[in-house]
């Protein structure tokens, strides 16, 4: 992933220039990119990036505003990725663009049994505590992934992903989140993170990967706030 995440800004880095893309932060990053008309390279970028393994780094990429706009975007979604780091610790939280990737695996907040889908435990608690901050920010849609090792078919697993996928979309929603906010998409065993060989790499690849994003109202917030 962060191989995937280098050559995103080693391509931004080439058109817009090094230093400008290198040495800003994240909030930064937004206005530098769409300055330089960065919604055409983050589609092209992001469409790339998805087809080759992480479909919700693509998505927010993929989904870039840039300039002024993506500036005060990202300002937004640096606050909320500092919300989610802070509540919930094992999270995995990446910022980028103008967006946040937050990964679930057995080892970071939200697991199933084996050949399960419902949402138990730990995850309960992991769960709750995310609705809270979806609610904080409104104004941001939703992706939500499910993903599996490879013990199993193709076909089962991408059962299984589906109804993991599922299992947290609807839980979220029936914490009070509105269900208009999610996209709800699943990949079986067809997108690994780690070695699906060991056992630490397998447990890696069992994880749900959420996607946020600014809303539509978001992004015309922000480019009414930013005119001028």
């Amino acid at each position: 992933m962060f191989k995937k995440v280098g050559a995103i800004l080693m391509i931004a880095s080439l058109v817009l220039g090094c230093n400008a893309v290198k040495n800003a932060n994240n909030t930064q990053k937004g206005a530098v990119i769409g300055a330089s008309g960065g919604a055409v390279i983050g589609g092209i970028v992001g469409n790339n990036v998805g087809k080759g393994g992480n479909t919700v780094l693509g998505a927010i990429i993929g989904g870039v505003v840039g300039g002024a706009a993506g500036g005060y975007i990202g300002n937004r979604m640096d606050r909320q990725a500092e919300r989610i780091q802070e509540e919930i610790p094992g999270a995995e939280v990446t910022r980028v663009g103008e967006g946040i990737n937050v990964t679930f695996n057995e080892g970071a907040g939200v697991y199933f049994d084996t050949n399960k889908s419902n949402i138990k435990g730990t995850s309960v608690e992991t769960l709750n505590k995310l609705a809270g901050i979806l609610k904080e920010y409104p104004k941001t849609e939703i992706l939500v992934e499910g993903h599996t090792d490879s013990a199993g078919s193709d076909e089962y697993n991408m059962g299984l992903s589906k109804l993991r996928a599922e299992s947290v979309t609807n839980y979220l929603i029936g914490q009070g989140i509105l269900g208009g906010r999610f996209t709800t998409k699943w990949f079986g065993e067809t997108q690994p993170v780690a070695d699906n060989a060991t056992a630490e790499g397998k447990s890696k690849n069992r994880r749900v990967e959420i996607g946020i994003v600014a809303s539509e109202e978001l992004k015309q917030e922000a480019i009414e706030k930013t005119k001028g």
